[in-house]
């Protein structure tokens, strides 16, 4: 790269919650910034205050298609991560991480790029081992309701380790653990939007079996920085490097800091457990500590005041 110029950046889905996010950190810093996105999930909302940036640029483009541009990094964010999203239409879901891993890799092979591949902690599945290491291989149902997203990941991240030992590509894995803050889609069926969304509009709050199933909660300003760090390491650091917030928390625990920085009356509603749905999850970050000098600064308490500050705008600019 020319160190008298801006690095080219380029962030496939970058106009949705993460994506959007890692978006503002990069323009702001001085790079000059594509985002790709089809809007499956994304929203012009979520970037539109970045397009009067001169160093900003948008284009609509799904990335199961080639994409030719002249970039030095490559974010690719691409795919819809929310459940109820993702197995809406499953086919699409797979092609977007395995097409769109296959024409990112060609991209970044083409121009000399190096290239960050967002794949996730479902690759763990529903884990046999506790915390998730990154040696750990994972217990995913191959064939299952969640497989397309799962086993579209876990492909994704093969191509990238063989195009990274055939032809010499620079490659980063981060292997994402639940994200949320500002920017989550309100319809997304996240288990952090869902509870707000539930408790400000007062409705009955959805706990699937007993509740005591266990998540971890990264804000999502810690997640960028993880992502940027990993980014910019070491050749020799190609990951998979594990990100997320190592705090455990179950999902009742998680509906009453809602119920309580919402001053909500909702009650719960139990429902069955969904198909596949992991028991626990929870990041050994010892990698990222080591290897970025990372760990996650946004305590829960704090993370979840800012988003329902977010969702309660949300609401009532929908109310008027």
């Amino acid at each position: 790269m020319d160190p008298l110029r801006p690095t080219r950046v380029l962030v496939t889905g970058g106009a949705g919650f993460l994506g959007s996010h890692l978006c503002d950190r990069l323009v702001r810093e001085g790079n000059d910034v594509i985002c790709a996105d089809n809007f499956y999930t994304g929203a012009k909302s979520n970037i539109g205050h970045l397009l009067s940036a001169p160093n900003f640029e948008l284009i609509r483009h799904d990335i199961t298609f080639p994409l030719y541009v002249e970039v030095d990094q490559i974010y690719n964010l691409a795919c819809p991560a929310s459940p109820p999203r993702y197995q809406h239409d499953p086919i699409q879901t797979t092609k977007t991480s395995v097409h769109g891993a296959i024409n990112m890799l060609g991209l970044a092979k083409r121009v000399g790029a190096r290239i960050l591949q967002a794949s996730t902690s479902e690759v763990y599945g529903d884990p046999t081992v506790h915390p998730q290491t990154e040696d750990y291989w994972g217990n995913v149902n191959p064939i299952g309701l969640r497989s397309c997203y799962d086993e579209g990941k876990r492909c994704a991240e093969t191509l990238f380790f063989d195009y990274h030992r055939q032809v010499g590509l620079e490659i980063k894995v981060a292997r994402i653990f639940n994200t949320y803050g500002p920017r989550m889609d309100s319809n997304d069926g996240r288990v952090v939007s869902n509870f707000i969304v539930q408790a400000l509009r007062g409705d009955a709050i959805t706990i699937y079996g007993d509740g005591s199933q266990t998540r971890s909660f990264c804000y999502v300003d810690d997640l960028v920085e993880g992502l940027i760090r990993l980014m910019n390491s070491s050749t020799d650091l190609t990951g998979p490097v594990n990100l997320g917030n190592p705090g455990e928390f179950t999902m009742l625990e998680l509906a009453n800091h809602v119920l309580e920085l919402t001053k909500s009356q909702s009650v719960m509603a139990h429902r069955p457990l969904p198909s596949d749905d992991p028991t626990r999850r929870r990041p050994d970050i010892s990698l990222a500590t080591t290897h970025l000098g990372w760990e996650p600064e946004v305590v829960l308490r704090e993370g979840l005041k800012r988003t329902v500050a977010y969702f309660s705008d949300v609401l009532a600019a929908s109310d008027r």
